[in-house]
């Protein structure tokens, strides 16, 4: 940990362990303290290191946590990223005590790092109250959060809280700088999706392999159910979804269908299938994934990133949310935001139908689907829709991770100050 440290002072009135900032000198190396809390965050991290490298010729020393893609950027981890890359509260709870450690821990190397900036990656319970530890010892030392927690959909009041140890926030959707602004949280600029950095790969993406192996019969639609990436969601998404293609079906639709699914939970969805009313594809890969977006007719999709996936592809959909029933009542009280669909959010309106609890069910799901299969007004409207989402998306110039670099650098090279309320502005 040490190999990072130098260049600090101690500033007179402060506890001893607060370190005053000094602005490296130019040709000097930078020092950087990233924290990623999960392998989503890992692959951001990596990325912008990748971006800060090519800015700075690799004069950049890093240290922090994350997985493989930041070590392969330069990065020494505190320890491995599986120690806290866990979800649900009963993951956290079972191991509470270790994370805690590492929370503790990683404040401490931050410390005696003695950062030029420290970078704080998504998985907000793990990386905020490390910021928030790192402000309290480091005060002259920029924080910038990379991904803005959802204070936009729920708990809008962690934004303004958010002032006490953020400079400033890196956010992946356009609408998230404006909510911050209206809920007194800190600078924020969008930086844009990495999902955007795809879009050429996705054009050129050839759905031919797919379809051979499919042996789709010639004009037989192909219908795409994505119950989610996470056994909670899978559990509770499959029957409703197989219960829809029973309705369709008895209307006289006839369709194939394919479940694009993660190695996690394949076993989980096989379990379910004997229920349904027809024998899906079941797709492995990124690429196969996303022929099968360009494939199909329509989508029937749990709710999630996904949306912006089958948006960018330019598929219609119709999507589902279901969260356990004891916490359901809860989380409507919390719940803030328009749509939990984010591809309704970046277009600011409701396109594509969304059915949460008790309206999740088969005949709902259905009905919003047969239309989407055949020519109708609603579909024409979710064309219509989905063509205007890359623009949404875009930016003036340059690559997420590549604006997401740019901020973190001046904070790095120059301070804490924000000098201008948009880094990103298109030429004139």
């Amino acid at each position: 940990m040490s190999g990072l440290g130098g260049g600090g002072s101690t500033k007179g009135g402060f506890d001893p362990a607060m370190k005053e900032r000094t602005i490296p000198a130019e040709g000097q190396d930078l020092r950087l303290f990233l924290v990623a809390g999960e392998h989503s965050g890992d692959a951001l991290g990596g990325k912008l290191m990748a971006a800060l490298n090519l800015r700075r010729r690799g004069r950049i020393r890093y240290l922090g946590v994350g997985g493989a893609e930041m070590a392969a950027q330069g990065l020494v981890s505190q320890f491995p990223i599986d120690d806290v890359a866990v979800m649900g509260i009963s993951a956290i709870v079972g191991r509470l005590p270790r994370i805690l450690r590492r929370v503790y821990g990683t404040v401490a190397a931050a410390v005696v790092a003695e950062p030029d900036a420290v970078v704080i990656i998504d998985s907000p319970e793990f990386t905020h109250p490390i910021a928030r530890r790192i402000r309290a010892k480091l005060p002259d030392t920029p924080i910038i959060d990379y991904v803005s927690p959802s204070v936009w959909a729920w708990r809008p009041g962690r934004a303004r809280k958010m002032r006490e140890y953020v400079d400033h926030v890196l956010a992946l959707l356009p609408f998230e700088p404006d909510a911050h602004a209206r809920l007194g949280g800190p600078p924020c600029t969008y930086v844009g999706h990495p999902l955007i950095e795809r879009v050429p790969w996705l054009g050129a993406l050839d759905t031919g392999p797919l379809a051979e192996r499919l042996a789709l019969p010639p004009g037989r639609s192909l219908l795409l159910v994505l119950p989610g990436s996470r056994p909670s969601e899978v559990k509770r998404l499959m029957k409703p979804f197989g219960e829809a293609l029973t309705r369709l079906i008895e209307r006289g639709r006839s369709f194939e269908v394919a479940i694009p699914v993660v190695p996690s939970v394949r076993a989980l969805v096989e379990e379910r299938l004997p229920s349904w009313p027809v024998r899906p594809h079941l797709l492995e890969g990124e690429e196969d994934k996303f022929r099968a977006f360009k494939l199909a007719r329509a989508a029937l999709a749990a709710s999630g990133t996904v949306t912006l996936e089958l948006a960018l592809a330019g598929t219609p959909m119709v999507v589902a949310y279901k969260v356990d029933a004891v916490m359901a009542p809860a989380l409507r009280l919390m719940i803030t935001a328009p749509s939990a669909v984010l591809a309704n959010l970046v277009l600011g309106e409701k396109v594509f139908p969304e059915f949460h609890q008790e309206d999740c069910t088969g005949l709902k799901l259905a009905n919003a689907l047969a239309p989407l299969l055949g020519e109708s007004p609603a579909r024409d409207r979710q064309l219509a829709a989905l063509a205007r989402v890359p623009e949404r998306l875009r930016l003036p110039k340059g690559t997420p991770s590549e604006a997401a670099a740019d901020i973190v650098l001046h904070y790095a090279e120059s301070g804490r100050g924000w000098p201008h309320p948009e880094l990103l502005k298109a030429e004139a």
